[in-house]
């Protein structure tokens, strides 16, 4: 590995995980009681038609930024937690993140302008103005996604969770202003979405001057681990090939893969439902994607988990430390089955009328298939934290595989098979993809 080696220290425990976890629950779980204010606040505040615009914009933007820029972010969480534990030195890595992150800003905007026309009449009903929204803000988060991916690694989740915060709270402001009479319209509730990665921002400079300054460097931070003694490892720590652009480029590769099927997973439902409605298919997008809200607000929740196992669990196998290793996963996923099982038995008994007052419309929400989307909840979750474990692991390439054949059979399940009720159609896609994913993975993770 190039760079120098400075002499390692210990290897983190499960209090390391379970704090920064803790920090980060806190702080995106109010994210995403924030993030479901403002898709209230714009429902009742815009036409169905309207607010199925702003949701169509959040599914094109978060597709895009999510497929772009979270594998840039997950490859500074693994390769800044490998390096400390292993008391590695230099900032190559940091130089072949940023130019990757670069390199697919660049390209974001070539596609943009070249695809301006489809962009901007299809999908964003003639709206130049969302259309330049969707522009800027997805090119903000480049740099949002950058700074997630150093506060991961470097175990600054207190950081990590006001970015978040700071990001969800700005958002929902422009929501609120439109609500109370301050500003009016469509563009102003979509204006906070390129807002908010800009002002997210804020958190940078603090992070930096707290990394750069010897005195500061562990302030408020989980100590830095680093490997066991030889005697007290489980196995022999794996030797990591030297870190090069190519390297990168094909860890972030897989992952942007990994990052596209999970997209396709959370939204392709809504865009195939707007493009089998005809007219009122805006309006049918935003029920279906008011339904999944049920997958995709826990996991704004999950991303807690996500962002603090992966450099949690590098840094075990850094340490060569199998049985911690293990049993993080396995204390996770029964965690997440538990969760799953409280949300499925409320949707059960309340889920409907809930649905109904916090979204309002004239849609009528189904129990069951509430119930079937709670369900299928679980099972993303428990794949997501076997993705984690895989990419600890440095198995991308194969767990984006089986992502790949999961979010393909999803889709062809969409495309070919016909419900009269598409909504319902939908969410037995999501817990039938979900199950065969986790099961994928399931296997690829008992033999890692």
């Amino acid at each position: 590995m190039s760079g120098s080696t400075a002499s390692p220290s210990r290897t983190p425990g499960p209090r390391s995980y379970g704090s920064g976890a803790a920090i980060l629950s806190v702080g995106i779980g109010a994210t995403g009681l924030i993030t479901f204010a403002y898709f209230s606040l714009a429902s009742y505040s815009l036409s169905e038609d309207e607010y199925g615009q702003i949701t169509l914009l959040w599914s094109a933007m978060f597709i895009t930024v999510s497929v772009l820029y979270r594998p840039v972010e997950q490859l500074l969480s693994r390769t800044i937690a490998d390096r400390d534990a292993r008391g590695t030195k230099g900032l190559e890595h940091l130089r072949v993140a940023a130019t990757i992150q670069l390199s697919l800003a660049a390209v974001f905007v070539a596609a943009a302008l070249v695809l301006r026309g489809p962009i901007e009449d299809d999908l964003l009903g003639d709206s130049t103005t969302l259309y330049w929204i969707l522009v800027v803000g997805v090119l903000a988060y480049a740099a949002s996604y950058f700074a997630r991916g150093f506060l991961a690694g470097h175990h600054q989740f207190g950081l990590y969770s006001a970015l978040v915060l700071l990001e969800a709270s700005s958002r929902c402001v422009f929501a609120l202003a439109v609500a109370v009479g301050i500003a009016e319209g469509q563009s102003a509730v979509a204006l906070g979405m390129a807002a908010a990665p800009i002002v997210s921002l804020a958190v940078v400079p603090p992070a930096l001057a707290r990394r750069l300054s010897p005195a500061g460097r562990g302030a408020g931070e989980e100590p830095e681990p680093g490997l066991l003694d030889a005697a007290s490892r489980d196995e022999p720590a794996p030797r990591e090939p030297q870190f090069t652009l190519g390297r990168g480029a094909g860890f972030a590769a897989a992952v942007l893969l990994i990052m596209l099927c999970e997209q396709t997973f959370l939204n392709a439902g809504p865009l195939l439902v707007k493009a089998g409605e005809g007219a009122h298919g805006a309006a049918l997008a935003g029920f279906t994607f008011n339904v999944l809200l049920i997958a995709r607000a826990p996991l704004q929740l999950f991303q807690a988990v996500q962002t603090s196992i992966l450099p949690h669990l590098t840094r075990l196998r850094a340490g060569g430390e199998t049985d911690p290793f293990r049993r993080s996963v396995n204390l996770t996923l029964r965690a997440i089955a538990g969760f799953a099982a409280c949300v499925a038995l409320v949707m059960l008994a309340v889920g409907p009328p809930v649905m109904g007052v916090l979204f309002g419309g004239d849609f009528d929400y189904e129990r069951g298939g509430l119930v079937l989307v709670a369900i299928g909840m679980g099972l993303y979750l428990s794949a997501a934290t076997l993705n984690q474990a895989l990419l600890a692991h440095g198995r991308a390439r194969q767990a984006s595989a089986s992502w790949a054949s999961a979010a393909i059979a999803f889709v062809l399940f969409l495309l070919v098979v016909s419900f009269d009720d598409r909504v319902l159609q939908v969410e037995v896609a999501f817990l039938g993809a979900a199950a065969v994913l986790a099961s994928l993975l399931y296997a690829l993770y008992r033999r890692a």
